[in-house]
């Protein structure tokens, strides 16, 4: 695991070394073990590194035996052993027990279908002295981020985007084409980015630069059509062999490892499996929030005890109360962009306790999306039930949900806040209503709220949707997911805040072999009667217990709404202050005020986009105002003082 970066210079001058130097040290974070480049005339890579295996003799860059071919790679191959033995009977000689040393070999031996056998999370840049060509790429579901740029002068590659600002001409512009996105979703979805001139390389692609020209290409997409004919005890066999695998195969570390545990199903699952696979007590890490009735609804620590109890882990807790005006900008330098998802903080305090014992962890993320985890999908069962309701009933309905408070931190509140927006959208297509229940702000609002509104130019949405192809509607939205919010927002923050503080995070849910599978399951068989993950707590029935399985979902963020009516409140009122906004220039004053009235009133749940709009105001104040995150902290602040 390491951050990498490179330049590759059409003007055919030759890379300076103190340029990625200055590049590395953006991203010291990412790998504190090590670093290395390799230049060779326009072309240069480096690399921070954060020793996992072969510890001794796994520094980077790695080359081949006559030195033709140089490889950066960040991540893991978790298959790299059956790998290296095909290529050693072929003749290959390795020089080192490096996992990412496959890489190059199999290049060599393949071309650029190599990238078609890794099972991995990655992103690497390969060098091909014999053909002057730099090869980039991502892994498939895109755990690892990389970020381009690309001008009249150099193509730039990084692992963060902050350390492409430390190219010469380059400084920290807001790309104001993104602002609808970014509103609309709460995170920037690749391959746009929030910074001007810098875009995300999506997940699945290559880009190749050979001769001065640029070709980039898809490699992988999810399967889109579903497997008929296979009973569920089939899928259930299926899928179980296949995760056992998955989370088998991702223990390989030559440095202590453990595991987030939640107490919910899919991190369960994970710990469970990886005590079936270790002679050693498992490490797990739990996370909850002290404080009242908003912070309860966070606590999943008893769960957790419980799991910990029936596998026999060594379980350590954290309950926190968290300097949350303290961490903002110190978490969204990291982040590199603005995002209205709260389980960013949750992630890096988690990641900082576990980092404590471990430099690699396992997290259940990826479940909910793979096997049918979120409420909202659920939204076409139910709404094919309710509009066999008489019109007259419906038309009553419509009126009182438009009336209903909201408020995700009240246990009755949270309920009508679900029921509202269930039957605002009931009568949508499939389609739109699924929008509806992904979106911070509609598109409508955005424009209202934005001085410069869009233009007409298709979202992140619409093409994912043009691109899923599924008429099974339960894995048209996975496959939406996996191209949206999947990639930049839930991976993007797993990344950013575990690589924060050195700490390597594996997603053994995410394993492209067992998303395949997934993909191919109707979704009659994964929501059987409109039971979340009914196919795969079958597949754990002999795994976990009842109390588990059949548990109260809930989220990984923070109490973020109740926070922003009461100890909050003053940074938002100073941040999101009328004079303030006004002198960004980017809404109008008068709406991010209606705003947080109607979050204060509880007319809306506003907790996404008021948070949205403040880690926008503090990003800026970072990056745009070009201030030390601990100035920003200091004077946020104040602000509560």
């Amino acid at each position: 695991m390491c951050g990498i970066h490179g330049i590759y210079r059409f003007d055919g001058l030759s890379v300076e070394p103190g340029i990625l130097s200055a590049m590395g040290e953006r991203t010291r974070h990412r790998g504190p073990d090590d670093e290395g480049s390799h230049l060779d005339g326009p072309c240069g890579i480096a690399m921070r590194r954060l020793s996992i295996i072969d510890l001794a003799g796994g520094h980077q860059p790695l080359s081949n035996a006559d030195g033709s071919l140089w490889l950066v790679c960040n991540g893991e191959i978790y298959n790299y052993r059956e790998l290296r033995r095909e290529l050693q009977e072929k003749g290959y000689r390795f020089k080192t027990g490096s996992d990412c040393e496959v890489l190059i070999h199999l290049y060599d031996a393949e071309g650029d279908a190599f990238i078609q056998r890794l099972n991995g999370m990655f992103d690497f840049a390969l060098w091909d002295a014999r053909r002057h060509r730099l090869l980039i790429g991502r892994d498939r579901l895109g755990v690892k981020p990389l970020y381009v740029l690309h001008d009249w002068q150099r193509l730039a590659f990084a692992s963060e985007a902050k350390a492409l600002l430390a190219l010469p001409g380059i400084s920290a512009e807001l790309d104001r084409a993104v602002l609808a996105d970014y509103l609309h979703l709460g995170y920037v979805a690749a391959p746009g980015c929030i910074f001007k001139g810098i875009r995300k390389l999506p997940p699945a692609t290559l880009l190749a630069v050979e001769a001065g020209q640029v070709r980039e290409w898809r490699y992988w997409r999810l399967p889109d059509r579903c497997t008929p004919g296979v009973s569920e005890s089939e899928w259930c066999d299926r899928v179980r062999l296949q995760l056992d695998e998955s989370v088998r195969m991702q223990m390989v570390s030559d440095v202590p490892i453990g595991a987030f545990l939640s107490g919910g199903v899919d991190s369960s699952a994970v710990v469970g499996l990886m005590a079936r696979h270790s002679e050693q007590p498992i490490r797990t890490y739990a996370i909850g929030f002290a404080g009242g009735e908003a912070e309860a609804l966070y606590n999943e620590l008893p769960y957790a005890r419980r799991v910990a109890e029936l596998f026999a882990t060594e379980h350590r807790e954290i309950l926190v109360r968290p300097d949350v005006v303290s961490l903002l900008p110190r978490l969204l330098w990291h982040m590199d962009e603005p995002l209205s998802d709260t389980a960013f903080i949750t992630t890096f305090l988690v990641s900082e306790f576990a980092r404590e014992d471990v430099k690699v962890i396992l997290s259940g993320v990826g479940g909910d999306e793979l096997f049918g985890g979120y409420r909202r999908y659920l939204g076409g069962h139910y709404a094919r039930r309710y509009r066999k309701l008489p019109a007259w009933l419906r038309s009553l309905a419509s009126l009182v949900a438009a009336r209903l408070p909201a408020d995700r931190h009240a246990g009755l509140l949270n309920r009508l806040r679900l029921a509202k927006g269930f039957i605002a959208s009931a009568g949508m297509s499939a389609d739109e209503r699924y929008r509806s229940y992904l979106q911070v702000l509609d598109r409508q609002a955005v424009a209202a709220l934005l001085i410069q509104p869009p233009g007409h130019a298709s979202d992140p949405l619409t093409r994912a949707f043009a691109l899923a192809g599924n008429d099974d509607e339960l894995n048209r939205m996975f496959a939406v997911d996996a191209e949206t919010q999947l990639p930049d927002d839930l991976l993007l923050l797993t990344d950013k805040m575990s690589m924060a503080v050195s700490l390597e995070c594996r997603v053994p849910l995410l394993d492209h072999q067992l998303v395949e599978l997934a993909a191919a399951i109707p979704a009659s068989v994964k929501l059987r009667d409109g039971r979340l993950k009914s196919l795969l707590k079958l597949a754990l029935t002999d795994l976990l217990p009842d109390d588990i399985l059949n548990r109260q979902k809930r989220g990984f963020g923070t109490p973020m709404g109740a926070w922003l009516k009461r100890e909050l409140a003053p940074l938002l009122r100073r941040l999101l202050a009328p004079a303030v906004v006004d002198a960004r220039g980017l809404f109008h004053s008068a709406l991010v005020a209606r705003l947080i009235a109607d979050h204060d009133a509880n007319r809306i749940d506003g907790t996404d986009i008021l948070l949205a709009l403040l880690n926008l105001e503090v990003w800026s104040r970072i990056y745009l105002d070009r201030r030390d995150p601990a100035d920003v902290a200091e004077e946020l602040r104040s602000y509560v003082a």
